[in-house]
């Protein structure tokens, strides 16, 4: 009995886990399906707008993010909108484009391309679907112009460095017309300015190269130079100096043998020590004779030489 009903538990159990596991993820994506389809309800990304059109005719624009109620907002126009209207996601975030080498002239005449990098945003949803075919290619476009017509025949030297003021000009030309075509422009910023003629593009790095020569023999001579005047400086002050102590060595060396000469004694072996120095350095040869060998001398003396 208590097997049974253990049983008829468990089986209870496995239903109820099988239904919640159908009901869960089976019934109710369908039937939240069914009502989005219907038009019951619509969720709303972060940065994100939904437009919707019935009949040529703008209804509704949500953009606050979250889970909205059509029914609330449309009325009975709700069910009608998804099947026989249209919805414009549109995403609100941020976006940035970059145009390359737009060309303008400076005012000397050299032929410079200037890379422009923008950014936009959507701020009126139904302009932006409306009132132009092609907002971001328009807006692209008024960039470019805007830039041609605001940078051109500026002096060269400006145009390289002053690169703030020009983002700020072009930006202050451009946003009134971009907001008539729901576009906000942001921040705009000239990251390049350079020479579209390749011609002069290579003088110009010649130049500069030929430049850079003439400086870096301009420093390497400098250097020569420097360097030898320092060492003749110091050539001429040891030169100075060998020559004070070569005048001084006589007088120090006559003092010291004038000190020597006052000892008889000292002054006599100072001396046969130089003499016997001068002997051992010199080149004769020295031969040692016995005493009392008076004959072994004269052998030697009338003897062959070397």
């Amino acid at each position: 009995m208590i097997s049974a009903i253990n049983l008829s538990a468990t089986g209870e159990f496995f239903i109820a886990a099988v239904a919640m596991f159908v009901g869960m993820f089976m019934l109710m994506p369908i039937l939240f399906g069914l009502a989005q389809l219907l038009g019951i309800y619509t969720i709303v990304e972060e940065r994100q707008c939904k437009v919707y059109v019935l009949f040529g005719k703008v209804v509704a624009v949500i953009d606050q993010p979250g889970l909205h109620l059509l029914i609330l907002k449309l009325g009975l126009k709700a069910p009608l909108v998804n099947f026989l209207g249209k919805c414009h996601n549109l995403d609100l975030r941020t976006d940035q484009a970059y145009l390359r080498s737009t060309p303008v002239n400076s005012e000397e005449g050299a032929p410079m391309g200037i890379g422009i990098w923008y950014e936009m945003v959507i701020s009126d949803p139904v302009a932006y679907l409306f009132k132009n075919a092609d907002p971001r290619g328009s807006l692209a476009a008024n960039v470019g112009n805007s830039t041609v017509r605001c940078l051109s025949n500026l002096k060269l030297a400006s145009m390289l460095e002053n690169r703030h003021p020009m983002s700020q000009t072009v930006r202050n030309e451009v946003s009134p017309q971009s907001m008539e075509w729901g576009y906000s422009l942001g921040s705009v910023y000239i990251r390049k300015v350079h020479f579209r003629d390749r011609d002069m593009t290579k003088q110009i790095e010649e130049k500069v190269v030929n430049r850079l020569r003439q400086v870096t023999g301009a420093i390497k001579q400098d250097g020569v130079n420097q360097v030898s005047i320092i060492a003749s400086t110091a050539e001429r002050q040891a030169a100075i100096e060998f020559a004070k102590a070569a005048a001084m060595r006589p007088q120090i060396v006559g003092a010291a043998l004038q000190k020597v000469s006052q000892d008889p004694d000292i002054l006599r072996a100072l001396f046969e020590t130089l003499e016997t120095q001068n002997i051992i350095e010199g080149q004769s040869v020295i031969t040692l004779i016995p005493k009392n060998s008076p004959m072994m001398g004269q052998l030697l003396a009338t003897g062959p030489k070397g």
